[in-house]
C-alpha cells in the first residue's frame, strides 16, 4: 500500500508515531499530482512552499512538540478560498494575478492544526454552476471517465480526493457544490449546517453576506476523514455576521448505534424525474439502512412550490447576489466576465426588492415543508442527484428516462438545502450497471451534523462505500 492509499486518520497516526514523515507524505502527493493532474485538471496552482512546510512539520515531530490534529497532513483548497501567498483567481479573468495577503478563517484553523496546503483546485468562474470549467484553466474531467464532468463547483477538489491527489479537500456549497461533485466522483462530502463553519467576507467583498446558502465543508474518501477536517474548520467567528456559536462536539468516535433511528425516504421530493439506474442503487441503499436497524419509511414530500418556482427562487437569489457583488467590477471591465456571469448580473439588476421578498416567501415554504418532516424523523434521504455523470461540455442532461428536462437545473436535487440551511451530506453508495458512482443525500435537522456523520459512518463501515476509479 502506498502513502496516497492511506486515509487522513491513518496518516495522522503514523506521523505522530514517527512511522511516516510529513516530508514523505507531501512528496508522495506532489509526485502523484505531477504524474496524473494533466489527465483531469484537478489542481490549477501548486503551493511551491509545501515541501518547506513539511520539513518544518517534521522538525516539530522530531523535537517532540505538541502536534495539532492535522499535523503534517496535506489538504487541497478550492480556488474560491483566499489563501495567503498563493494565487487565488476565483476562476475569473478579473483575478488571474491575485495573491491574497490573508487566509480565510477556516483555512487559518487548518494551518494552525498543522495542515499543509498542497495547492488550489479548479472551480467555475465565481463558483456559479454545477460543472467545472473556466476561462483561465479550462475543464476538469472525471477520473471515472475523462469524457464526463465531475460536477461542480468544487469539481477540482472532488477529483483531487477521488483520484488520491489529496487525502481530503475543502469545498464550498451554494447550491450543491460539495454534494454534486461528491456524488459524481464517488466520494463523501458534507455541507454543514449554515453558519457552523465561518465564511467571513474577504476585503474584496466578492461574496458578501452568505445568508442563507453558502457553506464550506469537507470532502474525503471516508466519513472519518471528513469528520476530522470538519472538526478543525468549524467554530464560531465573531467577525462573521452569519457565524453561529457551537458547543464542543466529539468527532473522534462516530461508531454509536443507529438502531431505531427514523429515516424518511423520498425518491424525488415530488418534483424530479430520477433516472432508473440511480433509483435502483438508492433503493438498495435504503434496504441497507434498514438492515442496520434504522426505521426507513417512504414519504410523500410536498415542498409547497413547483419545480419551476423552486428553480426561479434559487436562481433569483444567486443573480441578485452576483449583481450586488460583481456588478461594479463588471461595469469597469466587462471583457473580464464570461457571458454566463454577465447574464446573471443583468437578471439580478432587473429584480426589485419586492421580487426578492417574494423569493424569500418561497424559501420559507420550502423550509417549513422540510422541517415538518424532520420534526417526525431524524433524517431525510434521497438521491443526491437525479443522474450520474454526463459529458463535461454540457450544463446537464436534456432528458432522463426519455423525458425532457431543463439541463440547467432539473438534475440537481441539492439546492433545496441551501435554501433551508440544514446539514446535508452526499454518501457514496455504489455504482450503476454502467459503473458510474451514485450518492445518497443524507439530511438532518439544523446542528445535527454529528448525527449525520454518525449515520454515514455506520453505513460506510458496513458497506465499504469508497471505490477507486479505474484510470491507470
Amino acid at each position: 500500500m502506498s502513502i496516497t492509499d492511506l486515509s487522513a486518520v491513518e496518516l495522522r497516526r503514523q506521523i505522530k508515531q514517527k512511522e511516516l514523515s510529513p516530508v514523505e507524505v507531501v512528496k508522495a502527493y506532489l509526485d502523484r499530482i505531477e504524474k496524473f493532474n494533466s489527465k483531469w485538471n484537478a489542481y490549477v496552482t501548486i503551493n511551491e512552499h509545501a515541501i518547506d512546510e513539511a520539513k518544518n512539520a517534521e522538525e516539530a515531530v522530531m523535537k517532540g512538540e505538541e502536534l495539532g490534529g492535522l499535523h503534517g497532513i496535506p489538504v487541497a483548497i478550492k480556488d474560491l478560498t483566499p489563501t495567503k501567498g498563493i494565487l487565488t483567481t476565483y476562476g475569473s479573468e478579473m483575478f488571474k494575478d491575485f495573491i491574497p495577503d490573508y487566509d480565510a478563517t477556516f483555512l487559518q484553523r487548518i494551518k494552525e492544526a498543522g495542515g499543509i496546503v498542497l495547492g488550489k483546485t479548479n472551480t467555475p468562474e465565481f463558483g456559479h454552476k454545477g460543472t467545472t470549467d473556466n476561462p483561465l484553466f479550462g475543464t476538469t474531467k472525471n477520473p471515472w471517465n475523462e469524457k464526463l464532468t465531475p460536477g461542480g463547483s468544487s469539481g477540482g477538489s472532488a477529483v483531487a480526493v477521488a483520484a488520491k491527489l489529496a487525502p481530503f479537500a475543502e469545498g464550498s456549497d451554494g447550491g450543491g457544490s460539495i454534494r454534486i461533485p461528491s456524488s459524481l466522483t464517488g466520494i463523501f462530502g458534507l455541507k454543514p449546517t449554515f453558519g457552523v463553519v465561518p465564511h467571513d467576507s474577504d476585503p474584496n467583498n466578492l461574496f458578501g453576506s452568505q445568508h442563507p446558502y453558502l457553506h464550506n465543508g469537507p470532502m474525503a474518501r471516508t466519513v472519518e476523514d471528513a469528520a476530522l477536517l470538519f472538526s478543525v474548520m468549524m467554530g464560531y467567528q465573531v467577525n462573521d455576521p452569519d457565524s453561529v456559536p457551537t458547543s464542543a462536539v466529539d468527532f473522534a468516535d462516530l461508531n454509536g448505534d443507529v438502531k431505531g433511528l427514523k429515516i424518511a425516504y423520498t425518491l424525488n421530493y415530488g418534483l424530479y424525474e430520477v433516472s432508473d439506474d440511480v433509483r435502483e442503487v438508492v433503493e438498495k441503499a435504503c434496504d441497507n439502512l434498514a438492515s442496520l436497524g434504522c426505521e426507513v419509511e417512504e414519504v410523500n414530500l410536498d415542498l409547497g412550490i413547483s419545480k419551476k418556482d423552486l428553480a426561479r427562487a434559487f436562481s433569483g437569489m444567486w443573480c441578485v447576489k452576483y449583481a450586488a457583488n460583481y456588478g461594479h467590477l463588471y461595469d469597469k471591465a466587462p471583457e473580464n466576465f464570461s457571458e454566463n456571469i454577465a447574464k446573471m448580473i443583468a437578471v439580478g439588476r432587473k429584480l426589485s426588492a419586492v421580487d426578492y421578498r417574494a423569493i424569500e416567501f418561497n424559501r420559507t415554504k420550502v423550509w417549513k415543508a422540510i422541517q415538518s418532516i424532520l420534526n417526525k424523523y431524524q433524517f431525510i434521504v434521497s438521491p443526491t442527484l437525479a443522474t450520474t455523470a454526463f459529458e463535461h461540455h454540457l450544463p446537464g442532461p436534456s432528458h432522463i428516462n426519455g423525458k425532457n428536462i431543463n439541463p440547467e437545473s432539473d438534475w440537481m436535487m441539492t439546492q433545496i438545502y441551501n435554501l433551508t440551511g440544514h446539514p446535508a451530506a452526499s454518501l457514496p453508495i455504489g455504482l450503476t450497471s454502467s459503473r458510474l458512482p451514485v450518492g445518497l443525500q443524507v439530511v438532518g435537522s439544523r446542528f445535527a451534523d454529528r448525527l449525520v456523520l454518525q449515520l454515514c459512518r455506520n453505513y460506510e463501515k458496513a458497506f465499504e462505500t469508497y471505490i477507486e476509479p479505474t484510470y491507470e
